[in-house]
């Protein structure tokens, strides 16, 4: 029996495990599905190389075939670890656009304008740079500089101004727009991850227990409250009860799967598996959306700085193993997109519309297939699309993985913008800074010169940038939402959701910061609604 029960130790889970223990009067448990995080390579940045490959820590999910992508199924890598995908991302430091969350707020949920929003950024952040009107230093996350940014990133960074764009020392500023190197989620040339910054100091206190290896089945109810969780550990199935609150943490793809695992989403659909219908919620798992991106891979074998496989690539490589492991610095403290920016697609965008992500190697689906040579990857992607799909159930079984339908491409208005993407991407590529290198496009990407052929490369190639949201919608209940503006799943009692599903549309840029934020503010939420 706990106070509170919290599914999923990714991002948002380690927050609410951490703020809710500080008051020694409650019980906590945190419940993850994935082990520890002791590898390596989750705490050696430059391990991200290997992440997708790693389904020890990596749910490595598929997405149903997408008929926007030429009927190819997507790759979903989430975290599956303490941790959860704070533990195996690209550890880039982003907010979004202010307007974002005037948005969220103007879609009928008051309290999460950006001026509201704004002091639980500065609550998590740790900025190494100093605080100002825009940073703060003190909380757990800590943000810092590349310890050893790649010269071909300042080189990305200059081509980006020859192509026409501004300097943009600071993406979580005043404004967004421009080029520029990322700030990251990294500490002491370490990944500096949710579990690291939040969890680990929480685990000496006696009100907090984590259990790892532990597959949430179900909700329970009694009645229309939320009392506890079915889990499966060590092959055993046992019960945990909440006395207060059961709280989802597991993210955009499983959020909605344990909700209607547990009988709470479309009831005819849930009928049909064999699931008895708890309470008739059709929003539960519509609106899913997703930044989908599309990569310009670049030949470069003078790029001996990059990542690459060579027989000189090879001896760096081991080198900077030897200064990693002495002097946590060097090579491989990359994140490897070290270096992107946020544009316009056309002059007449009223804010930037595309976000570019420059890694300093090629990278060919999702690092799981392997390009000899040197050279360089341009990534870009629309920044607030308009498709939507959907998280439904494979099965009533609850270890099957869910049915994810990004619907990548299913609205009009994103195919143009992308192809937009593509040509901006491509001028950068070709600006002095980085043609002086001499790389070529490979042939894949080389040959799409017109709008078609680009049309067709964009659907034949491109993927997820990682930000799945919106599966668990936070909005007004006769809107067609799931939860309300304090999170709490319309229509029942004891029951939140606290991640990037709740998202009613996403940031403008990587989610990590603002999943942070969404569980500093529901954690503040929730202690203050235990108080009244």
């Amino acid at each position: 029996m706990f106070d509170y029960l919290i599914v999923g130790a990714g991002s948002a889970g380690c927050v609410l495990a951490a703020r809710l223990s500080e008051d020694p009067s409650v019980s906590v448990c945190l419940v993850e599905a994935g082990p520890a995080d002791r590898s390596v390579l989750i705490h050696c940045p430059g391990g991200l190389a290997l992440m997708a490959r790693q389904t020890g820590i990596n749910w490595a999910f598929q997405t149903t075939p997408q008929p926007g992508l030429a009927g190819r199924r997507g790759y979903q890598p989430r975290g599956r670890v303490l941790g959860g995908s704070s533990s195996i991302n690209a550890m880039i430091y982003i907010r979004g656009q202010h307007e974002d969350y005037d948005f969220w707020a103007e879609q009928g949920n008051p309290g999460w304008s950006w001026d509201e929003v704004k002091p639980f950024f500065l609550k998590a952040e740790h900025n190494e740079r100093g605080s100002n009107a825009w940073h703060a230093r003190g909380g757990p996350l800590n943000v810092a500089d590349l310890r050893s940014p790649n010269p071909l990133s300042a080189a990305f960074v200059q081509a980006g101004q020859q192509a026409g764009w501004p300097l943009n020392a600071d993406f979580n500023g005043a404004t967004q727009e421009g080029v520029g190197l990322y700030q990251v989620t990294q500490k002491n040339g370490e990944r500096w991850s949710a579990a690291r910054a939040y969890l680990a100091p929480s685990l000496g206190r006696s009100n907090l227990q984590v259990l790892t290896g532990a597959r949430v089945l179900r909700v329970l109810f009694e009645g229309r409250r939320a009392c506890g969780l079915e889990i499966q550990q060590g092959g055993a199935r046992r019960e945990l009860q909440a006395r207060r609150e059961v709280i989802l943490a597991a993210g955009a793809l499983q959020s909605p799967q344990i909700l209607q695992l547990s009988g709470v989403g479309a009831g005819s659909a849930l009928q049909r598996l064999g699931i008895a219908v708890v309470h008739d919620l059709p929003a539960v798992g519509e609106h899913l959306h997703d930044h989908l991106d599309s990569i310009i891979v670049v030949d470069a074998p003078r790029m001996a700085q990059s990542f690459g496989l060579s027989f000189g690539g090879v001896m760096r490589l081991a080198r900077a193993a030897v200064e990693w492991r002495t002097q946590r610095s060097g090579m491989l403290t990359t994140n490897f997109a070290e270096a992107g920016g946020f544009i316009r697609s056309r002059p007449e965008e009223p804010a930037p519309d595309l976000q570019l992500h420059f890694v300093v190697g090629k990278l060919a689906d999702h690092g799981r297939r392997t390009l000899l040579g040197h050279g360089i990857s341009c990534h870009v992607c629309v920044l607030r699309p308009k498709s939507r799909g959907r998280i439904t159930l494979a099965s009533a079984d609850p270890l099957a993985a869910p049915q994810i339908d990004p619907g990548y491409l299913s609205d009009p208005d994103d195919l143009p913008r992308m192809v937009r993407g593509v040509k901006l991407m491509r001028s950068l590529l070709q600006q002095p800074a980085l043609a002086a290198y001499g790389g070529r496009e490979r042939p894949e990407s080389a040959g799409a010169q017109t709008d078609a052929q680009i049309e067709a490369f964009i659907r034949g190639h491109a993927d997820t940038i990682y930000h799945p949201v919106g599966s668990c919608r936070m909005g007004p209940a006769e809107a067609g939402n799931v939860v309300d503006a304090r999170l709490r799943v319309h229509g029942l009692q004891g029951l939140r959701v606290v991640d990037a599903s709740i998202m009613p549309r996403v940031t403008s840029g990587n989610t990590n910061a603002p999943v942070i934020m969404i569980a500093e503010k529901a954690a503040a939420m929730i202690r203050a609604d235990a108080a009244a």
